[in-house]
């Protein structure tokens, strides 16, 4: 049976990150949102990007400055290096650094492929895959000007990319958005490949189906949720803040020594739940 958005349980406000600056892209709605709020809850200062819907933004920095950390909201788009260049700085003079990059911000265009525009192709690879590579450049620079800080975090910085469980499942109808997730994941082990003896960490979460205003029309209605549930072993759609809390603790020095690492947050989607019968 599928349990309610409710249900699931948000980290305890501990000190899991205290006195550590962060940054969630696309955090005005949905899976950022939700992850801008658990970072704060556990301690960080929280910078809440959007790149449309100021008034929801500032609800998002009104909840995080609730938990006594610094929160502010900046508008820019990840596909824009220059207004990313200027997201980063504008972070390391309000905070004086930024220790936790969550390159999450992205979205869909969905087409079939002959139908599908270069239009569309272009708008969800810019954002999706072009704007966490900004992101986790810029972070980077940062993190290696400033080099390890012990009393703060046992690594010099860590990135977290929001992947999808489509960076590994073909989505038919989705080319684009597939193609983008399946270059985070490769894009993912490279920088932490590279930026591993740096003391940065760079690791990637891939959600499954998660309640959001962009897939609701597949758990909305109950016969929508039962199709859905089909796909999904462990037999409940995923809240938002079951990837706030992945977040959290995959930034935490908890897991300090997981480096180039997928966690998959999905209920068990990528389990081929097909076979489960023997196929």
């Amino acid at each position: 049976m599928a349990t309610t958005a409710s249900e699931t349980r948000p980290l305890a406000a501990l000190p899991l990150l205290k006195g550590q600056k962060a940054l969630v892209t696309g955090a005005n709605s949905g899976i950022g949102k939700a992850t801008a709020i658990g970072l704060g809850r556990v301690g960080a200062d929280v910078v809440v990007n959007y790149v449309a819907g100021k008034e929801a933004a500032e609800d998002v920095v009104r909840e995080i400055q609730s938990f006594g950390v610094r929160a502010y909201a900046h508008e820019a788009d990840v596909s824009q290096e220059d207004q990313v260049v200027a997201m980063i700085a504008r972070v390391v003079e309000e905070f004086g650094t930024i220790d936790i990059m969550v390159a999450n911000a992205g979205l869909q265009r969905d087409a079939s492929v002959t139908d599908m525009t270069l239009a569309q192709w272009h708008k969800v690879l810019d954002v999706n895959l072009t704007g966490q590579f900004l992101c986790a450049r810029e972070a980077a620079k940062e993190f290696m000007r400033r080099g390890v800080v012990p009393e703060v975090s046992c690594a010099a910085g860590k990135i977290i990319c929001m992947s999808s469980v489509h960076q590994i499942i073909p989505w038919a109808g989705h080319v684009n958005y597939a193609a983008s997730k399946g270059g985070v994941l490769m894009m993912m082990q490279t920088l932490a490949q590279e930026l591993a003896p740096h003391r940065i960490r760079v690791n990637a979460v891939a959600p499954g189906a998660i309640r959001t205003p962009i897939n609701r029309s597949a758990w909305d209605t109950p016969e929508a949720e039962e199709a859905l549930l089909r796909l999904i072993p462990y037999r409940r759609v995923g809240d938002p803040e079951d990837i706030a809390n992945a977040v959290a603790v995959l930034a935490s020095d908890f897991m300090d020594y997981v480096v180039g690492s997928t966690l998959y947050v999905d209920g068990g989607m990528t389990l081929f739940p097909g076979f489960a019968t023997g196929g």
